[in-house]
Parts: C-alpha cells; structure tokens; sequence
C-alpha cells in the first residue's frame, strides 16, 4: 500500500517507517526537514509544515495515498486538518495519541481501554495530556459516525534517538554516572510498577493497523507486557555495564520544586502504575506481541549512546550533585529525630 507518515523523523516514526518498508509498503514521510530521515532509497520525503493549514491541504491535494499515519498531532486544530486533509480520500487515517491522555489516576490496573476515561482536567498540571484527551474526543465523535479512523497510544518508549530517558530525562548521563560510580536520584522508592517498550515493538502496532478493517474506528493503547518497576531500569542498566549502582531516594513532589518543568511527566505520568492490557489490540492486530525485554532494549539503547549519543548534560549533572547533597543534607538533619 501507499503510506504516508506525517513525521516520520522521530523515535517511534523512525521505528514505524522501518516496519512498513519491511512489510513492502510504498513509504513517504512528510515533514520539516530538520532532521534526517532514515537512509533509505525506498523512502520518498515531501519537505512542509502541516501548521501552514492551506499550503499543507493544498500539498497533500496533490497526492495519493491509501493510508496516513499523523504521528504529529497533538491538539484538536492539527487533527481537524487532518480529516480535513484526508477523509474522503484515504482508506484510513491512523493517528497517534498517547497513554497520558487518560486521566489520572488510573480506575484499574491493568489499565483497559473500555474502563478509563480521558483527561477532564484543562488545568492539569501536564497541558500535553489535555490536549490530547481533547484531540481524541475530537476524532473518536467522527469513529463513532463510521469514520475510518484509528487511534493508537504508546507509553512511555524508548528506542534509538531517545532524548527523555532517565528520573532527571539525562539520556547518556544516566551511563555516564554509573560509569563514574556517582549516585542516581529515583523517584519515590523505584518500586512503581512500570512497562518500558521499545520502537520496534511499538512499530508493529502502527504497521499491523495499516489496512486492517478490523482496526477501522478503534482506539488503544500498545506497551510492552513485561512487568517491571522504575529502579529496574537503572539496576539492569548496572548489571549490562558491570558497575554497582547506587540510588538515592526523594519525592516526585520535592523534584517538582528542585526542577518544576522537568519533572512534570514524574508528577502527572510515572507516579502512577503504567502496567497496561493490551488484550484488545492483540485481538484485532495478531502480529502485535511486544517481545525485547527491558535488559534487551537497554543494551540496545546502551549501545546507541556510546556509539553516536555519548555527550552528558552538564547542567543536569549539576543538578543531581545538587539533588544528592540536599538528601544527604536532609538525612544527617532527621537522624534520631525521634529518640527510641
């Protein structure tokens, strides 16, 4: 089939692309250019901005394409342009979304797409997950008049290009630390139960959706199914480098007033469990059964970075440094505070 991505340059679109040029797809990626798109001959790259509404309906007017795939829409405006843009003549639409448009906190765990509702809160304290929550209500009134429209909702995914990974999203830092025997700040005890995916896991839902009637007016979620807490990440980070890794413990509401904008994905997001059921896109895309485990990934991930991605952050390395010395501060200053 023809198959546009719109994106196509990050993480996941990169991940997707792969897929589809795997499963014989015609792929073009549609995009702004800034960054590079994957090294292949077989993919077709049309340079636009689909914020510039009528120069990106006009553009588009011009093609043909069996199936889109919108892995940049994140508020109600690019997802009207988008139905604007292609309802009608596509086949199908498939839009990603993402897990925080639910609305926290969560009604069951695993979380079912059938039991959660999406977020209400136009003050919360994510803006992204309303906007979301409000692009999907959008796009699931138009599913439910028949529209050929699917939604899918990753987690939290990791993967090369990976630029959130980490408490303090350090990326490379994390390693380095580890490297260096310096301690990690973890959010809470570590033990909130967490599903950490990979691209190309992620990448066979999208690819598995594409033309498959069964998915037409369906929305899910699509993680990982392996059942892991939040230290898991940096323990098993430790075991593939063959270091000792130490953590250190404080609130994700004491990050939020040490770095308010870095860690609202720690307040509104991972605070909360992220173990999802993926029973309904299993059922309707067979070939979407998540396999790389989270030592797998990280390696993979590992190897990334100390190939092309080994540059650390020296303002947020400051911070931890800071971070540890107020815990450590904070300790000596609650020891026997309370005589037995």
């Amino acid at each position: 089939m023809k198959v546009l991505v719109l994106g196509g340059t990050g993480v996941i679109s990169r991940a997707i692309t792969a897929q589809l040029l795997a499963d014989g797809h015609e792929v073009t990626l549609f995009n702004r250019g800034r960054r590079t798109t994957p090294a292949s001959s077989d993919v077709r790259q049309i340079i636009g901005d689909r914020n510039d509404r009528e120069a990106f309906l006009q553009r588009m007017q011009a093609e043909q394409f069996d199936v889109v795939i919108d892995m940049i829409c994140f508020t109600p405006e690019d997802a009207r342009s988008s139905i604007e843009t292609f309802i009608g003549r596509v086949q199908q639409l498939i839009v990603c979304s993402s897990s925080l448009a639910y609305q926290r906190p969560y009604r069951a765990v695993p979380i079912r797409e059938d039991v959660e509702r999406l977020c209400e809160d136009p003050s919360s304290t994510f803006p992204r997950a309303f906007d979301k929550a409000e692009m999907e209500r959008y796009l699931q009134q138009l599913m439910r008049d028949g529209q050929p429209i699917t939604i899918i909702r990753p987690s939290f995914t990791l993967g090369t290009g990976t630029s959130a990974f980490g408490v303090l999203r350090q990326n490379y830092g994390v390693v380095d630390r580890i490297h260096k025997g310096k301690p990690l700040v973890m959010f809470g005890d570590g033990n909130n139960p967490w599903s950490f995916t990979f691209t190309p896991d992620i990448a066979l839902a999208f690819a598995g959706a594409v033309g498959n009637r069964a998915t037409y007016g369906q929305h899910y979620h699509a993680t990982s199914e392996e059942c892991t807490v939040w230290k898991d990440a940096y323990l098993t980070l430790g075991r593939i480098l063959g270091k000792e890794v130490e953590l250190f413990h404080m609130s994700s509401q004491a990050l939020m007033h040490a770095a308010p904008k870095m860690n609202l994905h720690l307040f509104h997001e991972k605070s909360h469990a992220g173990l999802f059921d993926n029973s309904k896109i299993r059922r309707d895309i067979p070939g979407f059964r998540p396999r790389i485990s989270l030592e797998q990934g990280l390696r993979d991930l590992v190897a990334w970075y100390e190939a092309e991605a080994n540059t650390v952050d020296p303002v947020k390395d400051a911070l931890e440094d800071r971070l540890y010395a107020a815990h450590m501060s904070l300790l000596k200053q609650i020891e026997n505070i309370y005589p037995d």
